[in-house]
């Protein structure tokens, strides 16, 4: 399962892209909004970053199948390529994704909340559908399985889109679908350093280098004995 971070502060990226195995960044109007700037000064910004290679999502968020055709342009043309626009799974969505899809521009849909709509995006030529896990949790029903159930439904339909699972809130959540082996997950910053975060682990790394302290000496290091 490839794992993304969901965010567009800079200083995050920054910080979790050294440490993390990222295989991109996931933006919407809402995170971009929190910003504060201008969307494709922070969209330029995040691409500078991490670079060609990476994956870079962007919505588009027009409500006109052409004008969502002519924003993926504009979007694809600032960012270059490894973009992926991001188009609500809905009946003016599908039609969009497959105006998309036959230029050949990566699509990303989003605002799922059924498997239906992932399939028919993914029949639509969408790359990624991306479940919305916590948010299906709080309606009632359940995120994980709504997410499993869509990876499936592309494999034994052998449809050519993966999963892209978002709206995280712990660690759990992204286990059980790393354990299903879904396509991908998009996580927060707090969600993605929640992975490792464990009292137990702190104390264990702790207990080592008090040990090895007062078997060489303390503040003393490998690198500083024979």
């Amino acid at each position: 399962m490839k794992l993304l971070i969901d965010t567009a502060d800079i200083q995050a990226i920054e910080r979790l892209w050294k440490v993390y195995p990222l295989t991109g960044v996931t933006t919407n109007p809402t995170i971009l909004k929190k910003s504060g700037q201008p969307p494709f000064k922070v969209l330029h910004d995040i691409r500078a970053l991490i670079g060609q290679e990476a994956q870079l999502h962007a919505q588009a968020v027009s409500s006109c199948p052409e004008e969502v055709l002519e924003e993926a342009r504009r979007i694809v043309k600032e960012l270059g390529a490894n973009t992926f626009v991001k188009v609500p799974a809905v009946p003016w969505g599908f039609q969009a994704m497959k105006l998309l899809a036959a230029e050949g521009i990566p699509v990303t849909a989003t605002a799922i909340y059924t498997p239906m709509q992932a399939y028919l995006a993914g029949m639509c030529g969408a790359k990624y559908a991306a479940p919305y896990v916590n948010r299906i949790d709080n309606m009632g029903c359940d995120g994980i399985g709504a997410a499993r159930e869509i990876h499936d439904i592309f494999e034994k339909n052998s449809i050519p889109c993966q999963v892209l699972a978002a709206s995280f809130k712990n660690s759990q959540q992204v286990l059980e679908l790393c354990k299903h082996g879904v396509g991908a997950a998009t996580l927060p910053p707090e969600v993605l350093e929640a992975l490792v975060k464990n009292p137990a682990i702190d104390s264990a790394v702790q207990a080592f280098v008090q040990d090895f302290e007062a078997l060489a000496g303390p503040g003393r290091t490998m690198r500083d004995c024979l």
